[in-house]
């Protein structure tokens, strides 16, 4: 069994690619896992889909054959190219894929480092392919290991803290360009988790916001509920509007940022006047809510223009990176430690067992053909058993050791073989892994 990691970020494709790679809802996604775990290479999948990347993280038997297929499904959804694909994918393989999912659910691999959304976007991933069967033990092992990194870092570290998502990002460059916020109205499209982000952060820097959504009573309850969260906000800060209206609000308001789970552009040119002031956009959506347009009163900004406002986020956060990236470090390979040893001690347990019920079977067949005395049958069972421990403490010894590699399931599965022991899957450590997960 090895780990495969096949991504696609904000660090090797450009927005426009990343737009054709997403998924854009549940049935993209199990269409697109049940291709994957069909294919007789992989055996468990998890796929992540958000502004900044497309991943597969996959449990597999051959690495090379396993990669062609994700590529292959990849290709049949988006239409990119196998070419291309393989040209700018990253994979990691094994213990790399296995730091390299420690370092992106701990938030290190995000556009903003620290950013807090991606731990439970994975989660909603793992959750995904585990209602839908597209995942068993070894990746649910993976990804209750992957959690309690993040903690450790979490804890560890104050990555977590400062302007730390795409969203906030966004308001911190709008901050710069509208320095006095009582000057200026903000309007917000969409009512989901990004546009809730938003309106929070544009509300703790003072603006007020303008909300609206094609379903206006979920933007309705989202400002009730943000409005409710915090004793110093006050109904006026939010204002709802009818989404008919938004033509109207694109060609009156300076400020605008943009969410929605659109699989097209809501906003294209021909809504858009040319006016005397100065407008500034903010597309966070992934596809772009923003048609491209030419227009000098607007100015766009997508996720990939935030970078210079991230940098400073990175320069300001790197020596806890550094701390963080020690932790992922340590952690990766602890996790092949712990993983070893829950194949390796069942088979012992089991080889034990079976060199006890050999003692017992052939001590009583002895008692009952007179070649000893049954009252002398303790006595020879505990010299036996001593020296089967002593005859089985090098193999132990060294089995216990080879689990530390990351490798070692090639040699748990030849002992395994060579003792004529069953497949020995620790169903109970999955449930414990599933329990751990779930208080995360």
């Amino acid at each position: 069994m090895h780990y495969l990691v096949v991504s696609f970020t904000h660090k090797n494709t450009n927005i426009s690619t990343r737009e054709k790679l997403a998924f854009g809802n549940d049935l993209e996604k199990e269409t697109f896992l049940s291709k994957v775990v069909d294919c007789n290479y992989i055996n468990e999948a998890i796929l992540t889909s958000t502004c900044n990347r497309v991943e597969i993280v996959a449990s597999v038997s051959n690495i090379k054959n396993a990669t062609k297929s994700i590529l292959e499904a990849l290709d049949e959804k988006s239409h990119i190219g196998i070419e291309e694909l393989e040209n700018i994918v990253d994979t990691y393989e094994d213990e790399s894929a296995v730091h390299h999912l420690f370092t992106v659910v701990s938030s290190l691999d995000s556009l903003v480092v620290g950013e807090t959304q991606i731990a439970g976007q994975f989660k909603d991933a793992f959750k995904f392919s585990r209602d839908k069967i597209f995942i068993s033990t070894k990746l649910t092992r993976l990804v209750n290991y992957a959690f309690k990194c993040a903690k450790n870092v979490r804890n560890a570290t104050s990555l977590g803290t400062g302007s730390v998502s795409v969203a906030s990002t966004a308001v911190a460059q709008a901050k710069e360009i509208f320095v006095n916020p009582k000057e200026v109205k903000a309007l917000v499209i969409g009512a989901g988790e990004m546009s809730e982000l938003t309106i929070r952060t544009f509300l703790r820097d003072g603006f007020t916001v303008v909300l609206t959504s094609r379903n206006i009573k979920k933007a309705q309850l989202l400002a009730t509920t943000i409005i409710a969260s915090n004793t110093s906000y006050h109904s006026d800060m939010i204002e709802i509007e009818p989404y008919e209206k938004l033509s109207v609000l694109l060609n009156e308001m300076r400020l605008l940022v943009t969410a929605t789970s659109a699989p097209y552009p809501i906003i294209t040119e021909d809504l858009v006047e040319e006016v005397d002031f100065q407008r500034y956009w903010f597309d966070i959506a992934i596809p772009r809510d923003i048609e491209t347009m030419e227009l000098k009163s607007v100015k766009v900004f997508a996720v990939d223009d935030l970078k210079d406002i991230v940098q400073k986020n990175l320069d300001s956060r790197s020596e806890q990176a550094k701390h963080a990236y020690s932790i992922i470090g340590s952690m990766t390979k602890e996790f092949y430690i712990w993983l070893g040893s829950l194949g390796v001690e069942p088979i012992l347990k089991k080889i034990y067992l079976n060199s006890n019920e050999i003692i017992n079977k052939k001590i009583q067949n002895a008692i009952s053909k007179k070649f000893i005395r049954d009252e002398d049958k303790e006595n020879i069972i505990k010299l036996c058993q001593t020296v089967m421990s002593e005859f089985l403490h090098t193999t132990t010894s060294n089995l216990r050791e080879a689990s530390k590699d990351s490798e070692s399931d090639r040699l748990i599965n030849t002992v395994q073989t060579l003792y004529g022991l069953e497949n020995l899957e620790d169903l109970e450590e999955k449930e414990k892994c599933e329990q751990a997960l779930r208080k995360n």
